[in-house]
């Protein structure tokens, strides 16, 4: 007999995610080579585009992990868009990712009103496609090799 409960319990949810780990390296012989080493941890990735005021004109925030790149947020303020910052900004990370952190791939996740021809044009390809997620938006995940 087990009670069920859904409520939020954050140190449930990390005793959860730490057995999670353990049962996944158990299984995987290559997540089980990471652990221990510096590509078993996610690495903050972040580049910003700021004005000649130093206010904020765009950014991309992601991480990298093992020899992935992965991106979670990219915006450029409207008053800058058009001018190639994004390519901008989306090229300098993919730079890090590669010379820096030996990544050889990248993903993201876009809506359909948001950018996926733009990371089409940039190379990425569609592999995912989930729609009316959020209900009447199609949400696209995009990967590239990362030559």
């Amino acid at each position: 007999m087990f009670r069920i409960e859904a409520e939020v319990d954050k140190a449930r949810r990390d005793l959860l995610r730490s057995r999670l780990r353990d049962t996944n390296t158990a299984a995987s012989p290559v997540l089980a080579a990471l652990r221990g080493t510096p590509g078993e941890r996610e690495v903050p990735l972040h580049v910003w585009a700021l004005d000649p005021a130093g206010d904020l004109a765009g950014g991309l925030v992601g991480h990298t992990w093992t020899t992935w790149m992965h991106v979670t947020y990219l915006w450029v303020d409207a008053a800058h868009r058009g001018t190639g910052l994004g390519s901008r900004l989306l090229a300098k990370a993919e730079r890090v990712a590669r010379a820096d952190r030996g990544c050889t791939a990248a993903r993201l996740e876009t809506w359909d009103f948001q950018a996926p021809e733009f990371y089409k044009k940039k190379g990425y390809d569609v592999v995912c496609v989930i729609p009316d997620y959020p209900p009447g938006i199609t949400e696209y995940t995009l990967t590239k090799r990362l030559g």
